[in-house]
This record gives structure tokens, C-alpha cells and sequence, in this order.
């Protein structure tokens, strides 16, 4: 019934990588898919990305992983609090993406049709 976009961008907001799941799958579970043959030197995301194989991943990849942990882990990790702060980058690339209606609303019927429309949107960005 629902659909979720993952998404990666840059410092400047440009979108990168994009997948469709469902509404009912995990962030973390797209999270290796889409760190996938990427370099950089931070991954900032939110606390629904924290979990312990990821952030080795990130690690292994010479990046640091700026992410909160979770409430309820028994020994909580550092992070760059200040760092964290630019996270607001992917939440602007979002509302922009969503400021198109047919995104927004996913009027496209099949998953083909609405990849491509992110990416149409995502070319729009990008030549901002």
C-alpha cells in the first residue's frame, strides 16, 4: 500500500542513489545497498541506521559513521554531535523531491514509471 524511498545523497543535497521498498522495510535493511561502492569521509544518518554491522561496514570503508545510537542500547557510541547537525541536508533533498506532486502522491502505478520520476527529479536538482 505504501512506498519508501531510500535515498543518498551528497553534502550538497544532490541525490545519488535511490531504492523502493515497501512501506513496511527497515531503513537498515537498504543501507549496505546503498552505501554500495561509495567512498567519503563521513555517513551521517539518523538513529533508525544504527546497528552495530553497519557501522562496522562504514568503518571498514576508512568513513566514520555519524549516527546516533538508539535509546535502548545498553552501551551507547560516541558521535559527532556538532557534525550530526548537517543531516538536515537529506531532509531538504526529500522536500524538495516532494514538492513535485506525482512524487508526493505516487500517482505512477508501477515501480519502473516512479524510479523514473525520481530520477527526472533528481536531474532537476542536480542542475540547480
Amino acid at each position: 500500500m505504501t512506498t519508501k524511498i531510500h535515498l543518498l545523497c551528497d553534502a550538497l543535497g544532490c541525490p545519488l542513489r535511490f531504492l523502493l521498498t515497501g512501506g513496511e522495510v527497515h531503513d537498515v535493511t537498504q543501507a549496505e545497498a546503498l552505501l554500495e561502492d561509495q567512498s567519503g569521509r563521513y555517513v551521517i544518518a539518523d538513529k533508525g541506521y544504527d546497528s552495530s554491522a553497519l557501522v562496522e561496514q562504514i568503518n571498514g570503508k576508512d568513513m566514520v559513521a555519524v549516527i546516533p545510537p538508539r535509546s535502548n542500547r545498553k552501551t551507547p557510541r560516541a558521535y559527532d554531535k556538532h557534525l550530526y547537525k548537517e543531516r538536515n541536508v537529506i531532509e531538504r533533498t526529500f522536500n524538495k523531491l516532494k514538492n513535485l506532486r506525482r512524487i508526493a502522491t505516487r500517482f505512477e502505478r508501477t515501480k519502473i514509471n516512479f524510479m523514473a520520476l525520481l530520477h527526472v527529479a533528481s536531474i532537476m536538482l542536480w542542475l540547480r
